[in-house]
């Protein structure tokens, strides 16, 4: 009786380590991909910016080639 009172506390307080363990990991995981996820939206945040400044130099260039 005592055996399989110890045996199963064993168990049990492994299996919560480990699904401790597995959370910490989860947690990591979900904060790596929460970061990148801000890099892609503040990249796409800016591409319009970057297209209407293409748009401005390329009309200019178009300007420059008429006048030559």
């Amino acid at each position: 009786m005592v055996v399989a009172c110890v045996s199963a506390l064993g168990a049990g307080g492994g299996s919560l380590y480990g699904i401790r363990k597995s959370s910490c990991l989860t947690d990591y995981k979900i904060d790596k991909l929460t970061e990148e996820v801000r890099k892609h939206n503040d990249f796409a945040s800016r591409i319009p910016v970057i297209e209407e400044k293409l748009r401005v130099i390329n009309h200019r260039i178009d300007d420059l080639e008429k006048n030559k």
